[in-house]
Order: structure tokens, then C-alpha cells, then sequence
């Protein structure tokens, strides 16, 4: 089983100059009730099926099968727990890292994440100055959380 060892950001600036050909995503989740995400994306012609362990610290075991399109949408359709993640991702490169820049869409229209996946997770990582606050360990901005209780919930709640 492969391990995910990843920081997450929240955006602080405008950094569309910097993004370039982005892919759209759709997930939704699987109902799962032992501490495991379990995830149907479709990001452009590709589907896949992921399962991720629960996190331990910047780690969490991961596993990824590829899906046929036509059941990741039926999935999406019809047996994803409540809304739907939809965003574009792209690709920026900075001080040898590859930082995914998630600009999403939809309930979460507004919210832009960073993240930068890494080999060790005492692994240093040199900051881009459009970074802000680290959420990786902030729950509320996983994905997953996100398509249970969207960023538009919470701005109406306040």
C-alpha cells in the first residue's frame, strides 16, 4: 500500500497568472464508517476509485484503481454521500516541488488550496510567498469534510 505524505495550504493571493492548463475534477465519497475516505474521482477522460487510510500525522496509506468512466459517473450519480467536490487543479513548480493548486468551484466557489506532496515528512519545504495558513491538520478543509459542509455553509453561518 502506498503512503500519501502531503502539507495543505489555504491560497492568500491572486495566483491566476501562475495557473495554466488546468484539469477539471469531480469526487464525491462512499459511504465508509471505519476512518477510511473512500473516493470517486473523475478529472478529465480518467476515473479512479481511492481509499485513504486515516491520517497520521503528514502520512496516510493510500491505494488508487483506476475505474471504467461510465461507473465513476454512475457512482458520482448515485451513490456518493451528500454534494459533490468539483474544482480545476493545476500544476505549479516551485523550488524543485510540484505544488497542486486547487481552485474550486461550486458550494466551495471562492476557496483555493495548495498542496505539495512529499517523500519524507521531515521532508523541507520552501514556502511559495502565496501561501497562507497550513491546513493540514485542519479537518474542516479536507475534501471530504468539504462535500458534507461546504465553505458556503459556513459563510452563511456567520
Amino acid at each position: 500500500m502506498a503512503v500519501e505524505i502531503e502539507r495543505r495550504f489555504l491560497v492568500r493571493r491572486d495566483i491566476r497568472p501562475l495557473c495554466r492548463n488546468g484539469l477539471s475534477i469531480v469526487q464525491g465519497y462512499l459511504p465508509s464508517d471505519d476512518g477510511r475516505t473512500v473516493r470517486v474521482r473523475v478529472a478529465g477522460p480518467d476515473a479512479t476509485l481511492t481509499v485513504k487510510g486515516p491520517r497520521r500525522g503528514l502520512c496516510r496509506e493510500e491505494v488508487e484503481h483506476p475505474l471504467p468512466l461510465d461507473l465513476a459517473l454512475g457512482l458520482l450519480r448515485h451513490s456518493c454521500r451528500r454534494g459533490l467536490i468539483e474544482k480545476t487543479r493545476y500544476l505549479v513548480h516551485h523550488h524543485g516541488l510540484c505544488w497542486e493548486i486547487d481552485v474550486f468551484g461550486g458550494e466551495n466557489a471562492g476557496l483555493v488550496i495548495a498542496e505539495v506532496e512529499l517523500s519524507d515528512p521531515d521532508q523541507v519545504v520552501p514556502l511559495p510567498d502565496w501561501v497562507g495558513a497550513e491546513i493540514t491538520h485542519r479537518a474542516a478543509y479536507s475534501n471530504s469534510a468539504l462535500s458534507r459542509s461546504p465553505i458556503r455553509h459556513w459563510v452563511s453561518a456567520a
